[in-house]
């Protein structure tokens, strides 16, 4: 895959939205929506002229975020109601209440291990922490030189250093137990970049909900520069999403293995844990994680304990870090490896560790072998992805070679400790309290009442009960309940604000109004759309258009149709543009003669001969032959209105945009072949504009409906396609000309967006299409598509593996055909026949000589030659400008010059 870098950006919401420059070069913009710190989610942008506006930035926060941004400004009327009651009015302009302590001494950990550069951002960003009882400590683990003792001593005096001889991450992590000075430990890693408020969101955890011991939080990339750091990300990351999480096991839970997989919970890179917790149940095991042949699991295997304790483990998505995931592709597969082997290595030390446990472990391994590395490999197998089916076997030889890693580890962990003596934990300055017992019997609930009113305060005496049934009321109105799994422990304010919101949602907001939801939430929209677009000028909010300097080709080819051609290009050269415009006709006829005549018409018209027949020869010759940065096809028996050029190619102001589409309409309907055609489904894909990606290629179950998202009677692309290693021109075995009969355009469309790039359906750029009048040419032309359908999939499922489309050939095809004549015979049985015999018929034949015609084009191709490579632009002309967006609205734009 070609890789271009995505930019990873914040948009805070609380302040005004602003245009985002600077993004040539990029494929995307990824932004982390965030809203008074919080994270709602990820947002991507699409990229016009180099940056994203202000405008196209506040529309997507309200498309993709808008009731994230409810639930997070309902939240905070809950914690401090305005006088006025939850209305959205209100709460848009109420301050985000802020955390006011306790502030628990902390010790931050770094372990790390010769990466100064790394640990020098890392430190740079803990030395901005805004906490009052801050206490930071790099463990410089087994240095081959003293690189990172004098960066540390030298430029950052806040900063205990200690140096741990012991090889190993768990070593270190254990060496900063002992030093810690603080009551709560967080650890992160050197290639990580803390955010300002993560100390804060850590302890808010601890001090809000007194029975958790550990927290996580959110792991978000700090970029995506290379393909390794895009694979990374794709391939799972760190990330564990944007709900936060509280996790306690019960005596006898139900589906026990599966909180075991405590890779849901978080990784090593972003935790904390109350410093008495390694007094219960003991520090980390130094046989795991990296500078150990289990090469991970440390974390895990400490998550494990914590839960088989019986205390509570959170995962705080407020506390948030960036990783900087490795660059390189060697390291990167490496790591993925190693993800494989420390997992592995951590169940088999645990199922060791406790035999209550072992056929958990052995039932939670062969699960994963399954779900995650089996059920993937087979899916790449079935259709393509972009992630390399490499990197699957890779993760999956790691995991086997992890199940007899842990012992090797066992042994040298016991050496060292021979060696250098063993860790010992000081006495302890708190005692824990052992994790809860059972309290009341199972079954008992505690009902509480709330006035929500009144700042909530949380419930600090439901930690004797499992469930919680709490009855909800605004100044003695009773709005309704929630029940809470309390799982024996008190409820922070927090967690209980997120289950009222998460159970009552828009009812909180129609408090003292006699409205429906249906309005609520319109007015809710509304009041978004003024607060958060508001500061964008109207200038700003014009729809980015194709600069008016781009170069843009119109190809047509043509076979022996004059009349039809000389329409065509009559009404392209009275299009509405001021963009230099190119029009190439291609006579895929030569020999008849009647084309050059018609083309001689038209001044400046380019004429270019392609004798060999076929419609994907013929656009080829076009194509190669065209000068413009976007070259379009459409057919000679089209007619086009004078503003349709400028629509078409407007999408392309945005960078991933490679191909766009246009609506193609019946220009009569005069004689019943017209009119069967067009019931049959015709050319138009309808009146919603819509977009395909990559990520539809990727999701979509089955065989990929290309053929739904337009046609090249009316379809623009742009040009760095045809040399991209991936796409390139059309092939010439496809489509209309050849045995094969049609597919050369829908097969294009697959290879863009297997590409990972996107593909736009825009209904405003239509053509008037004359559909065939005669009955035996729509015959031929029912049955070239039946044939040529076919053969697209044949074509993707032999040149892309992807076996998609081999179940749509052996099954969902069959069966549709098989559907369509029952359902001919009941229509008869009731004297309504919606679809002839003939036509079901004809297409079934069409079917089943796909693959002989397929066959049949493909050696023709062979004895005729493949079509003449496409020469970049820039290498035959002088470059344009980088800049290919206009923001300004067209003026009237004079007759089109060729």
């Amino acid at each position: 895959m070609s890789y271009r870098p995505i930019k990873l950006v914040d948009i805070e919401l609380s302040q005004p939205l602003s245009t985002i420059e600077g993004l040539l070069g990029y494929a995307s913009v990824q932004a982390l929506v965030r809203l008074h710190g919080s994270p709602l989610g990820y947002m991507h942008l699409a990229i016009s002229d180099g940056k994203c506006t202000a405008a196209a930035i506040g529309q997507a926060v309200l498309d993709q975020h808008s009731w994230a941004i409810i639930q997070h400004l309902i939240a905070d009327g809950l914690a401090a109601p305005p006088p006025g009651g939850l209305r959205i009015s209100d709460l848009v302009d109420t301050p985000h209440p802020q955390y006011a302590g306790p502030f628990p001494p902390v010790t931050v950990a770094v372990c790390t291990r010769d990466r100064p550069s790394d640990l020098a951002l890392c430190l740079d960003a803990l030395c901005r922490l805004d906490y009052p009882a801050l206490d930071l400590l790099v463990i410089d683990n087994a240095p081959s030189n003293g690189d990172t003792e004098q960066l540390v001593r030298t430029h950052y005096p806040s900063v205990r250093y200690i140096r741990e001889q012991r090889p190993g991450l768990d070593w270190a992590r254990n060496r900063a137990i002992v030093e810690s000075r603080g009551e709560i430990i967080a650890y992160t890693d050197d290639d990580v970049i803390v955010d300002p408020g993560w100390v804060t969101a850590l302890v808010r955890a601890f001090t809000e909900n007194p029975d958790v011991m550990a927290v996580t939080g959110l792991v978000t990339p700090y970029e995506l520069e290379t393909k390794a750091q895009y694979y990374f990300e794709h391939n799972g990351g760190f990330g564990r999403g944007f709900e936060r999480k509280w996790v306690r096991l019960e005596r006898g839970a139900a589906n026990r293995w599966q909180y075991y997989g405590t890779g849901q919970y978080g990784t090593g890179a972003n935790m904390a844990y109350r410093r008495g917790l390694f007094d219960a149940i003991g520090m980390f095991d130094p046989a795991l994680d990296v500078g150990t042949v289990t090469n991970g699991g440390g974390d895990l295997e400490m998550f494990f304990r914590v839960l088989k304790a019986g205390y509570t483990l959170a995962y705080e998505p407020d506390a948030l870090v960036r990783h900087r995931h490795r660059r390189d592709y060697r390291t990167f597969r490496k790591q993925i490896k190693n993800n494989g082997i420390g997992l592995y290595s951590y169940f088999v030390r645990s199922a060791q560790a406790y035999s209550d446990e072992r056929l958990t472990f052995l039932r939670l391994g062969l699960w994963w072998l399954w779900q995650w590395h089996i059920r993937r490999l087979v899916k790449s197998m079935l259709r393509p992805s972009r992630l390399p089916r490499g990197i699957m076997l890779i993760e999956l030889y790691g995991a086997l070679i992890g199940l007899r890693r842990y012992q090797r580890a066992r042994v040298v962990a016991d050496q060292i400790a021979a060696k250098y003596g063993s860790l010992e934990l000081p006495a302890a300055s708190q005692h824990l309290a052992p994790a809860r017992g059972l309290g009341k019997p199972r079954g008992l609930v505690a009902v509480r009442t709330i006035e929500l009113s009144r700042p909530i305060q949380g419930l600090a005496d439901v930690a004797e009960y499992e469930t919680a049934r709490v009855f909800l009321m605004w100044q003695g109105h009773l709005l309704g309940s929630v029940d809470l799994a309390t799982h024996r422990q008190v409820v922070g304010p927090t967690r209980l604000g997120k289950a009222i919101v998460d159970r009552l949602g828009l009812k909180l907001l129609e408090i003292d109004q006699n409205l429906s939801k249906s309005v609520v939430w319109a007015d809710v929209l509304a009041e978004l759309t003024r607060h958060f677009l508001r500061e964008i000028a109207p200038a700003a909010r014009e729809e980015a258009r194709l600069a008016s300097h781009v170069p843009v080709s119109i190809v047509v080819a043509t076979f022996d149709r004059p009349d039809d051609l000389r329409n065509c290009l009559g009404h392209l050269m009275a299009l509405n543009t001021r963009r230099p415009v190119e029009i190439v006709v291609v006579d895929n006829h030569p020999a008849s003669g009647l084309t050059p005549p018609v083309v001689s018409e038209f001044p400046g018209v380019v004429l270019v001969s392609e004798p060999r027949q076929g419609l994907a020869y013929a656009r080829n010759a076009g194509f190669t032959a065209s000068t413009g940065h976007i070259a379009i096809a459409t057919d000679d028996d089209v007619t086009v209105p004078p503003d349709w050029l400028e629509k078409l190619v407007a999408p392309f102001a945005r960078a991933d945009v490679m191909i766009v589409t246009g609506n193609t309409i019946p220009i009569e309907l005069e004689t019943e072949a017209q009119n069967i055609f067009e019931n049959y489904g015709g050319l138009g894909r309808g009146f919603e504009r819509f977009e395909v990606s990559g990520d539809w290629f990727e999701r979509t179950p089955g065989a990929l409906p290309t053929w739904n998202l337009g046609a090249t009677a009316n379809a623009a692309f742009r040009t760095s396609i045809f040399t991209h290693p991936l796409i390139g021109l059309m092939d010439e075995a496809l489509g209309p000309g050849m045995p094969s009969g049609v597919g050369e355009d829908t097969y294009l469309f697959y290879k863009v967006l297997k590409a990972g790039y996107t593909l736009v359906y825009e209904p405003s750029a239509y053509v008037w299409h004359r559909h065939r009048r005669d009955m035996p040419a729509l015959r031929r032309q029912i049955y070239n598509y039946s044939k040529g359908h076919v053969a697209y999939h044949i074509t993707t499922l032999l040149r892309d593996a992807d076996l998609r489309a081999l179940k749509h050939l052996a099954v969902n095809l069959p069966s549709w055909r098989a559907h369509q004549m029952l359902g001919y015979v009941k229509s008869r049985l009731r004297g309504r026949n919606k679809v002839p015999l003939w036509m079901i018929l004809l297409e079934t034949r069409g079917n089943l000589a796909g693959a002989w015609s397929l066959w049949r084009s493909r050696q023709r191709v062979k004895r005729e030659g493949h079509s003449t490579t496409y020469v970049p632009i820039e290498q035959r002309l002088e470059p344009v400008s980088e800049s290919l967006v206009e923001l300004d609205p067209p003026k009237r734009q004079p007759a089109l010059r060729v």
